[in-house]
């Protein structure tokens, strides 16, 4: 491969993992435009519970995660191939979350894990998600053992809509998030 090739597979590369990384923190932070823009407007969304494209999916998947106390989704293993010729590129993405749920007034905690399978395209420069297909490979739900977190009034809790201290980075007030 000459290098420029080379460069333009590498800035393909980076151009999905910040993709990637957009729409999980745009689910995290509740940040429905973030998590939007991982995908391009025509593309579709297939989560089992929901298929349709990325309007109607982000809005499906912010209605979800608004009425938890909150979520935590990680990046696991990322397989990309990329074929920098055609502008297209497929992947496998791992994933786990973590969610914190209220079932019968008591807090519990769903984790899952499972994969992405998507394939990604580049427009107008824009490199996104074509099509995304969610696996879901495990999930357990236990109760909530972190009540620890609220004696501990010195440490800094994340939080969400605008609230969390990656949003507002409010050096200044020594507070942040919940």
């Amino acid at each position: 491969m000459d290098m420029e090739r080379e460069l333009r597979d590498l800035a393909a590369r980076r151009d999905i993992m910040k993709a990637i990384c957009n729409y999980m923190r745009g689910q995290d932070r509740l940040d429905h435009g973030l998590q939007l823009s991982a995908f391009h407007e025509d593309a579709d969304v297939d989560c089992g519970l929901l298929r349709g494209g990325p309007k109607a999916y982000t809005d499906f998947a912010q209605g979800f995660l608004a009425d938890l106390e909150a979520s935590q989704h990680i990046v696991g293993q990322v397989d990309l191939d990329v074929d920098i010729d055609a502008e297209t590129a497929t992947g496998e993405v791992y994933f786990f979350a973590w969610h914190r749920i209220i079932e019968d007034e008591e807090h519990k905690d769903l984790l899952m894990a499972g994969r992405y399978i998507d394939d990604y395209s580049c427009k107008n420069g824009k490199w996104a998600i074509q099509r995304r297909r969610e696996l879901i490979d495990w999930a357990r739900k236990d109760p909530a053992t972190d009540d620890i977190l609220g004696e501990m009034t010195a440490i800094h809790l994340s939080g969400r809509k605008g609230s969390d201290f990656s949003q507002t980075r409010d050096w200044a007030s020594g507070t942040s998030g919940r």
